[in-house]
């Protein structure tokens, strides 16, 4: 004898189905800027210490530093670290920002949306620029005048 499937049965296997998918789907899907307070945008320089490039988004990471190019010092006694996600490696690259030219204790000025929970790192805004200018800072700071821009305004 054949009976038909119950509606409980059809409810197991369609959420089957779902978590299959749902696992089998790329864990590196490209995410939501959301995350990031685009109402704000913030300046910091700093000095490199690690470029991460990657496929859907480059990062940058950076100690926060005083006029002085010495690190500023958070309330746990370390230095203050930030970073930023660019756009993708490929792309950046093609516009001159590689591990090559941005190598570790590069001096950089960049403007970005910070992270909404408050945590130090954003994403690079929309109107702002990368400025790099070598490995220490240049008399008057790390400016537009002072430095090489990098992925000027893409208005």
């Amino acid at each position: 004898m054949h009976s038909a499937a119950s509606p409980k049965s059809h409810r197991v296997a369609a959420l089957g189905a779902a978590v299959t998918a749902l696992v089998s789907t790329p864990l590196h899907a490209h995410h939501s800027f959301a995350m990031y307070d685009q109402t704000k945008q913030v300046t910091h320089t700093g000095k490199l210490i690690r470029f991460i490039p990657g496929a859907n988004h480059a990062q940058l990471l950076f100690e926060i530093v005083g006029d002085d190019g010495k690190p500023v010092i958070g309330a746990d006694g370390k230095p203050i670290t930030w970073g930023v996600e660019l756009g993708p490696a490929a792309a950046i690259a093609k516009q001159g920002v590689t591990v090559e030219s941005f190598p570790l204790g590069t001096v950089i000025t960049v403007t970005l949306n910070p992270l909404r929970n408050g945590k130090a790192f954003g994403a690079f805004a929309q109107s702002g620029r990368l400025i790099r200018c070598g490995a220490e800072i240049p008399a008057g700071g790390c400016t537009a005048e002072t430095g090489e821009s990098f992925l000027a305004s893409r208005d």
